[in-house]
């Protein structure tokens, strides 16, 4: 099988209708995938979508691109493979219908041989659109990769090659080899497979071949089982990854039919209440985040290199696991997960039967539930990374009888399709008892969002309460592990009434992990915590801001963030990768950092009121680098795991505050800004345990450049960090400046930004504001040859960086 990437030579416009064909020419544009449609479209407070898009309108897009077909190609099967359309992607082919495909995240195959003109050219388009149909913003059109397959009659099946390696021990792990077989001819053939097992090293470790016959039109599972000596497990730890190597040969010719190679990781899973979570007969806690699909500042495209890169620095900031929330992760991340190691829940949907929004999947979910089931476990099994299912979140009607008979049906199509992971569920008790909640009046009043963090402390009453547990006992009993949002006050509750019952925070609010991560440690039934969330995200605008109420004209919101906010403002990582303060106070939370983390809050809003929401974080940064007049009062926080915190400026000591007494693993101090040194000394019963040094910027600002990546492959992306520093490299978070960017060489600007949740600023544009000193340059490679990326910011100079296209 011959697989290319069919992603460049696209051109997209808004779908008019067919007799406004000349309007919608004029407003097509040439394209390469992945590509989010709505990205740049025009944002605004009247938009009917509103706060959960980020203001930003839906609409309805056509993709086309045109290809040559070749004679050859008339006794070959050819089809297309997409990774992910979004949403109720319409496939037509030289003009004539081909396939529909309604869910949004799940791939799908279309085959061509009915519709193609050998000798000519071809044109493919895909209809897609968004509109009304999701909580949070969800791009639109070809947001992952496409594949043009061009296979002999008699070929493998699309995600058809792999093993499963259940009996494992240390001398040897059973390999159950598998290989999927589709004959596509009016004939009877036999052919020959054969697999190789390679190890992590390049050595063929076992190969072994079968015959395999199959009838006119028939699709055939082959397989063998081998030995894999000493095997090398796969974990967070120690990412391991063989790879299944497959071949296909005519058994009376010889003649080579198709070939194929997969990736795969050894590993064992077990859970139970008395060890939680085991990996390899070890152990593990799952220091979780949940995250979003979309990445940022390229809107909902999804490029493999975007997808490593989010994986790369998350497990840099001390997460082991993600939670691909609320949908199906795309084969990209979950590669990145298996390379670097990262453990999966993999998310089948927010919805069921009931509606969360006026056109979501709930309109074709009880027509297409096991067909996105079966595409979720085809795209998932082979990935070591992916150890949960997760069938649902937050699922509307899990409360009642009816609904709970839809979760076990769901549960159990997944252990049909794939009997070696976890199922889960993402529960909120208070969420499937809407029906009987008062939701505030105020503010968006179908909100649960605001209901939630208007309910404050009575929703950890509420979900522990006797009437929630009856109302989710079914639902919870079809899970391996029951996945409970917002709910940790029924942590020790279950352990009583339920002794059985495996727990693992499924969503949880972000300033409650260092309490969080000691139910962990301390209850063998909770598994792990998934923060939401991990990285910053579009849409659901506002969701974790923080508001300074004294704001002339200022009238409360509940969590939706007026216009102009694009961003939730909720995340350890920004939408650049920059981590936040609170990425490291969760490192100290984990047990994973020693040294203290000093933050401070911005002097500018020293004493003012504020309003937060439960997923805000405190507005302070990591600087002691401010345009503040010498004296200015300004509050320091201190993360540290210790029992008490010196604040030193210069040597001098500002005092000792114990860690606690304001908020767990913080000390606060109350002092004056003053240009220096400032030293934050962490101890515990008086021996120093580590510190960390804040230092202001002293002399000219200018603005710095670097390249994440000094060689790039043709279609992948150098990303640019743009700074505000000084000779030390110090970023003083005051002084922003406009930034521009320009391209020369084989490159393209393909996105430029900050982690600025309010602005109307668009990622498109060549120029943007930083944010605390700090942009972000995305640059997508078109060809071979040195790419050349300057940055201009004005009085504070220009940088210029270099990569190569090979």
């Amino acid at each position: 099988m011959i697989r290319t990437l069919f992603t460049d030579g696209w051109t997209v416009g808004p779908k008019l209708g067919a007799f406004e064909g000349a309007a919608a020419a004029a407003l097509t544009r040439p394209v390469a995938l992945p590509h989010d449609a709505l990205r740049d479209a025009a944002r605004a407070a009247s938009v009917d979508q509103g706060v959960h898009s980020g203001y930003t309108p839906g609409g309805v897009f056509e993709y086309r691109k045109s290809f040559d077909v070749p004679h050859a190609w008339r006794d070959k099967t050819v089809f297309l493979e997409f990774e992910g359309v979004y949403r109720d992607a319409v496939v037509t082919v030289n003009g004539d219908f081909a396939a529909h495909h309604a869910h949004g995240y799940t791939p799908f195959a279309v085959p061509l041989d009915g519709f193609l003109l050998y000798g000519a050219s071809n044109t493919v388009t895909v209809e897609a659109r968004a509109h009304k149909d999701s909580r949070w913003y969800t791009g639109a059109g070809i947001y992952r990769p496409v594949h043009l397959l061009v296979a002999d009659p008699v070929h493998f099946a699309l995600d058809g090659v792999g093993a499963r390696t259940r009996d494992v021990d240390a001398d040897r792990a059973i390999a159950e080899l598998f290989a999927e077989v589709v004959n596509d001819t009016r004939h009877t053939r036999t052919a020959r497979v054969a697999w190789q097992v390679v190890d992590p090293a390049g050595t063929v470790i076992a190969d072994v071949s079968v015959p395999h016959t199959l009838s006119p039109g028939e699709t055939a599972t082959a397989r063998a089982r081998v030995a894999v000596p000493e095997p090398l497990r796969w974990s967070a730890e120690h990412p391991h990854l063989y790879e299944i190597r497959a071949t296909l040969t005519d058994e009376a010719e010889g003649t080579p039919l198709d070939e194929a190679r997969q990736t795969h990781g050894i590993r064992t899973l077990q859970v139970d209440v008395h060890h939680g979570l085991r990996v390899n007969g070890q152990p593990v806690n799952l220091r979780g985040a949940c995250i979003h699909h979309d990445n940022g500042l390229l809107g909902a495209a999804s490029p493999d290199d975007a997808d490593d890169r989010r994986i790369r620095l998350l497990k840099e900031a001390g997460f082991n696991a993600i939670r691909s929330a609320h949908n199906p992760a795309g084969r990209g991340l979950l590669d990145a997960c298996d390379r670097h190691g990262v453990y999966v829940m993999d998310e089948l949907t927010d919805v069921w039967t009931r509606a969360k929004t006026t056109f979501d999947h709930s309109l074709r979910f009880p027509d297409t539930w096991r067909d996105d089931v079966a595409a979720v476990v085809a795209k998932d099994r082979a990935h070591p990374s992916v150890i949960m299912y997760s069938i649902g979140n937050e699922i509307l009607e899990l409360g009642r009888p009816i609904g709970a008979a839809w979760g076990r049906r769901i549960a159990e199509e997944f252990r049909v399709l794939d009997d070696t992971r976890i199922i889960t569920n993402g529960i909120n008790g208070i969420i499937a008892n809407l029906d009987a909640i008062a939701v505030p009046d105020e503010g968006d009043a179908a909100d649960p969002n605001t209901m939630m963090a208007e309910m404050g402390e009575q929703m950890a009453a509420a979900n522990a309460s006797a009437a929630i547990g009856r109302s989710i006992e079914e639902s919870a009993a079809v899970l391996d592990v029951v996945g409970f949002n917002y709910a940790d006050s029924r942590y020790a509750l279950d352990a009583r009434a339920h002794p059985h019952r495996v727990l693992v925070g499924s969503e949880t609010f972000p300033d409650r992990i260092a309490a969080l991560w000691r139910d962990v440690e301390a209850m063998p039934h909770v598994i792990g915590d998934f923060t939401w969330t991990g990285w910053d995200y579009l849409g659901e605008a506002g969701i974790g801001r923080v508001d300074y109420t004294d704001e002339p004209g200022y009238t409360p919101t509940g969590t939706a963030g007026p216009f102009p906010y694009r961003l939730a403002a909720c995340g350890d990582i920004d939408i650049t990768g920059h981590r936040l303060p609170a990425s490291y106070y969760r490192e100290i939370a984990f047990g994973l950092r020693d040294d203290p983390y000093v933050v401070v809050h911005r002097p500018a809003h020293h004493g003012r009121p504020t309003l937060k929401t439960p997923w805000s974080w405190d507005d302070a940064v990591a600087s002691w680098s401010w345009d503040a007049t010498p004296g200015a009062p300004v509050t320091v926080d201190v993360y540290a795991a210790a029992d008490e915190v010196e604040l030193l400026l210069d040597g001098r000591s500002l005092g000792v505050s114990a860690v606690g007494d304001e908020r767990d693993l913080i000390a606060r101090f109350e002092t004056e800004y003053r240009p220096g040194e400032l030293t934050a000394i962490a101890r515990t019963g008086g021996a120093e345990i580590g510190r960390c040094v804040l230092t202001t910027a002293h002399g000219a600002v200018v603005v710095a450049a670097t390249a994440e990546q000094d060689a790039v492959a043709t279609g992948g992306l150098v990303y640019v960090p743009i700074r505000l520093e000084d000779a030390d490299g110090i970023v003083p978070c005051d002084q922003d400046r406009t930034v521009t960017v320009s391209v020369t060489g084989p490159g393209q600007l393909a996105g430029l930004g900050t982690g600025r949740a309010r602005t109307e600023e668009t990622f498109d544009a060549t120029s943007f504001t930083t944010w605390d000193g700090r942009a972000l340059a995305i640059i997508r490679a078109t060809g071979l040859g040195e790419i050349t990326i300057t940055v201009d910011a004005g009085e504070l100079g220009s940088a210029a960086v270099t990569a190569v296209v090979r």
